[in-house]
């Protein structure tokens, strides 16, 4: 059964991916005590990147934003891998982004606002967040974006 956070996914065209296998000696998310946090996530799609390079040279600002959203879908497909359902999620309390950025380009939090509002459009509420918008000079694989996330769960149910 779908629950309401994949349902509102769905109403987008949304579906969540599978979890994107490490790259290295890491696990996607790991659970601690209320908390998940995701290891960054790229925005892989079937495997591949859709598209590499510095945002502000080869990626445009609005192409980045639409990959963070991927980023964030694979971080919630990682949250899940652990949680076991998204309508777990009390709240999302913290996303890091990291921007491949040209030189001159300063629109990191532009870009990672497609996560912020992909998180909120399908959370509400408990997608509200803290967020920090790094820029950088590369990313794993030439990867314009990587996001990862903290997520608080609702208690255990007994």
């Amino acid at each position: 059964m779908t629950g309401r956070v994949e349902a509102a996914l769905a109403e987008r065209g949304l579906t969540l991916p599978q979890v994107v296998p490490p790259l290295a000696a890491y696990q996607p998310a790991v659970r601690s005590g209320a908390y998940v946090y995701t290891a960054g996530q790229l925005p892989m799609v079937d495997g591949k990147l859709p598209v590499t390079g510095k945002v502000g040279a080869e990626v445009t600002a609005e192409e980045a934003k639409d990959l963070a959203r991927i980023c964030a879908l694979n971080a919630l497909a990682a949250v899940k891998s652990v949680a076991g359902d998204l309508d777990r999620i009390a709240r999302v309390v913290k996303v890091v982004g990291f921007v491949a950025s040209a030189a001159d380009f300063t629109g990191q939090p532009g870009v990672l606002n497609g996560a912020s509002e992909l998180l909120g459009e399908i959370l509400g509420d408990r997608g509200v967040h803290a967020r920090s918008a790094v820029g950088v000079a590369v990313l794993p694989l030439d990867a314009p974006v990587e996001v990862e996330l903290q997520v608080e769960l609702l208690p255990d149910e007994d």
